[in-house]
C-alpha cells in the first residue's frame, strides 16, 4: 500500500459567478521514500493539490470530492484539531518563502524546540539537542552559535535550511515541498535539492515536490506528475516522461528546457496560455493549444489511461493503441 493515496480529488471555489473547479479528479500515489515531482504552469492546480493534502485550503476553497489517505487512513474529512496533529507529526511542509514559515519574533532554536516538544514527549534539554542535530544535519555552519539567532540574521538559503529542519523536526513520513527553491539563486537551489534528496534517502521520508521548474524535477524526483488546468495530463517515471513525453503538453514543456552543450536557435514554446478556471474549454483542456488536436479532443475529456509505466490523459494514446 502506498504511503499517500489521493483518489479523484476535487477542489472547488464557490464564487459569485458560480463554482470554479481548481483541482479536477486528481489521483496519485506516493510510496515511502519516494520523491514525486508535480509540475505545471502557474494555475495548473499543483499548490492546491498540496494544500488539500496538508489541510491548508483557504476558504472559499474546499475539498468537494475524492479521498486523501495517509497509510490507508482517510485524512481529508478530519476535524481541524486532528488534522493539525497530523500536519507536523506525519506530514511536514516546506513553502516557497521561508520568511512566511518562520516567526520573526523568536530565535530559530526556540521555534525548533517548540515544534519538537509539540510533537514528541521530550524535555527542554533533549529538544534543544535535537534542534542542534537538525541544524547540523541541514548544513547550518556553526549551528551551536546560530541556534539562538533570529530568522532575519540568516540569508535566504540558510533560512530555507531552517525551514527544512522545522519540517523534519517531528520525523514526518511525508513532506509537501511547494516551490522550495524558487526564491533562491541557482547554486543555493542545487544545494537545497541535494539536501532534500539526502534527507529522503536517510529518513525514508516521502516527498511531494511541487514546482514549475522541470530542471529541478529531473534532478530530484523518481516519478513526475504533469498538471494542466486542474488535471493530471501525464504521470510516470521521471526518465520516461522527460525522454519520451507522450502528452503533447508534456512534450511542449520538455521542449522548453535548455540542454547543456546543445546549440539551439530558440527554445520551443507552447502557443497561447493556460485557460482561466472560468473558461476551461470542453473536451481536453489543452486542445486550443495542442498542435495534434482532432475532433474528439474538442468534445470529450480524456481520462488517464495506462501507457508504459505511467498514465496519460490524451486521446492520441488511445488512437495509437487501436492502430498500433
Amino acid at each position: 500500500m502506498a504511503l499517500l493515496e489521493v483518489d479523484q480529488l476535487r477542489v472547488e471555489f464557490l464564487t459569485r459567478n458560480g463554482t470554479l473547479t481548481a483541482v479536477d479528479d486528481v489521483s496519485l500515489k506516493i510510496e515511502e521514500g519516494e520523491v514525486l515531482g508535480v509540475v505545471g504552469e502557474s494555475g495548473a492546480g499543483k499548490s492546491m493539490t498540496g494544500n488539500a493534502i496538508i489541510g491548508l485550503l483557504e476558504p472559499p476553497g474546499r475539498i468537494a470530492g475524492g479521498e486523501i489517505r495517509l497509510d490507508g487512513q482517510r485524512i481529508d474529512n478530519l476535524p481541524y484539531e486532528k488534522m493539525r496533529k497530523i500536519r507536523g507529526a506525519e506530514i511536514g511542509a516546506i513553502f516557497q518563502d521561508p520568511l512566511t514559515s518562520l516567526n520573526p519574533l523568536y530565535s530559530v532554536g526556540q521555534q525548533l524546540v517548540e515544534t519538537i516538544r509539540t510533537h514528541s514527549d521530550v524535555g527542554l534539554a533533549a529538544a534543544r539537542s535535537r534542534a542542534l542535530e537538525l541544524l547540523n544535519e541541514v548544513g547550518i555552519p556553526a549551528a551551536s552559535q546560530r541556534i539562538d539567532h533570529f530568522p532575519h540574521q540568516f540569508s535566504g538559503g540558510m533560512r530555507q535550511r531552517v525551514v527544512i529542519a522545522l519540517a523534519l523536526s517531528a520525523n514526518p513520513r511525508l513532506i509537501i515541498a511547494d516551490e522550495p527553491t524558487t526564491a533562491l539563486d541557482v547554486s543555493i537551489q542545487a544545494q537545497i535539492i541535494a539536501l532534500l534528496k539526502r534527507l529522503c534517502r536517510d529518513h525514508g521520508t516521502a516527498v511531494m515536490l511541487v514546482t514549475h521548474d522541470m530542471g529541478v524535477i529531473a534532478e530530484t524526483a523518481d516519478r513526475v506528475a504533469v498538471m494542466y488546468a486542474g488535471r493530471i495530463a501525464e504521470i510516470g517515471p521521471v526518465a520516461d516522461v522527460i525522454k519520451h513525453a507522450k502528452h503533447p503538453y508534456t512534450d511542449g514543456l520538455m521542449g522548453s528546457i535548455p540542454v547543456v552543450g546543445q546549440q539551439t536557435e530558440r527554445l520551443a514554446q507552447i502557443e497561447g496560455a493556460m485557460p482561466r478556471l472560468t473558461a476551461i474549454p470542453d473536451g481536453c483542456a489543452f486542445n486550443p493549444r495542442c498542435p495534434k488536436a482532432f475532433d474528439k479532443c474538442r468534445q470529450t475529456r480524456p481520462d488517464p489511461i495506462a501507457s508504459g509505466a505511467g498514465e496519460v490523459a490524451c486521446w492520441l494514446i488511445e488512437q495509437e493503441a487501436h492502430h498500433g
